[in-house]
């Protein structure tokens, strides 16, 4: 039964507002009922981001453990066999070969069967005790230059440390200025932790895409979109009744990847989580207009399907996910604003871990609003 027309002008309600809800309610059971009435549309939705989320996590990282390396020893002195012992015992590093002449390095290097060399000059015993700085030298595999880098660190970490021992325990006349490194927000240096909230964000993109570009694509193979627009629907309900299901779907997604992220990978989520939320519904409303830009553009669910990755790749690449932004050129760096996993890789990362202020959040959530 209807309200009166008295009591509707009273509360501001009227039957016309109840039918646009009721409208709009059908769709979004619709739209629900269409994605997951398939096994295989379920499998999709539910089952892929996590496993992605688990893979990627553990794959996609900067941390080298037990690195090939060859060491080539031409001193017979303590403090040589004090470092190289140091360098055996890391977690870090694997010995795979003592080298006793120069000639046999290139082939453990070419070969790949070592990534580093490490060579101890034959003066470092005595240089160290004439109070001069011991000369050690590495040799890298430089065709993957981040995996030689990081090792690259690893073997000065060690050195350092060696030196900071000499000096303190005073077997050692004099050694050059020692290095102290501080990390902010990651003392521990884990890529995990750098990695595992970008894949939080590229995961929720890609749930919220898929959803949202094959909505209408989907109508229009299966010849229903012409019956949707002869029903008293109004354009402007279909567009909510299309993005609302994409919306819960991907704020569902994204709350099982946070928690995976927090629990398992014990991610710090040092900040505020209404900010994150702020951010992640945002994120989401600009996704869903994106996905259902790509959808009504495309007349199969292959092209929708492809109209998703054509977005995808470019849209990660320049998020600042994997490469800093401020390293791009000025050109790129202005087309990055137009991308919203930009603004959402810095809300994710200020929450988890840097607690950072409110106007850092802000100044990220009127572009996505923009967008959306």
């Amino acid at each position: 039964s209807w309200p009166s027309a008295a009591s509707s002008r009273k509360s501001g309600w009227t039957r016309e507002d109840g039918t646009v809800f009721h409208r709009i309610l059908a769709l979004v059971v619709k739209e629900f009922l269409a994605i997951f009435r398939d096994k295989r549309s379920r499998l999709t939705v539910v089952v892929p981001p996590l496993v992605q989320l688990m893979v990627f996590s553990y794959a996609a990282t900067y941390d080298l453990e037990r690195v090939p390396y060859a060491v080539y020893n031409e001193d017979p002195g303590a403090f040589s066999r004090s470092l190289a012992a140091r360098l055996d015992g890391s977690p870090n590093f694997r010995k795979v070969a003592e080298i006793t002449r120069e000639a046999e390095i290139a082939p453990l290097v070419d070969g790949r069967e070592a990534l580093l060399v490490v060579h101890i000059d034959r003066r470092f015993s005595r240089d160290i005790l004439s109070g001069e700085p011991g000369r050690v030298q590495v040799i890298l595999d430089g065709r993957n230059s981040n995996t030689a880098m990081v090792a690259l660190n690893y073997v000065r970490a060690i050195v350092m440390a060696e030196s900071r021992e000499l000096v303190r325990t005073g077997r050692a006349a004099g050694f050059p200025a020692v290095l102290e490194t501080r990390a902010w927000y990651n003392p521990n240096l884990e890529s995990r932790w750098f990695i595992v909230p970008g894949i939080l964000g590229v995961i929720t993109l890609l749930v919220t895409l898929i959803t949202t570009a094959l909505s209408v694509a989907r109508e229009r193979e299966q010849g229903t979109f012409d019956q949707l627009l002869v029903t008293p629907l109004r354009p402007v309900e279909i567009l909510i009744g299309k993005s609302i299901p994409g919306c819960i779907i991907g704020l569902v997604e994204g709350t099982a990847c946070l928690l995976v992220a927090a629990l398992w990978f014990q991610v710090p989520l040092r900040g505020n989580i209404f900010m994150l939320y702020t951010g992640l519904v945002l994120f989401l409303l600009s996704a869903v207009g994106v996905g259902l830009l790509i959808s009504s553009l495309s007349v199969t669910q292959q092209q929708g399907l492809l109209g998703v990755f054509l977005f995808m790749v470019p849209a990660v690449i320049l998020s600042g996910f994997t490469t800093p932004i401020g390293n791009m050129p000025v050109p790129v760096q202005h087309l990055t604003r137009l991308n919203p996993v930009r603004y959402f890789m810095v809300v994710l990362r200020g929450v988890f871990l840097e607690d950072a202020p409110a106007s850092v959040f802000f100044a990220q959530f009127w572009p996505m609003a923009i967008i959306a």
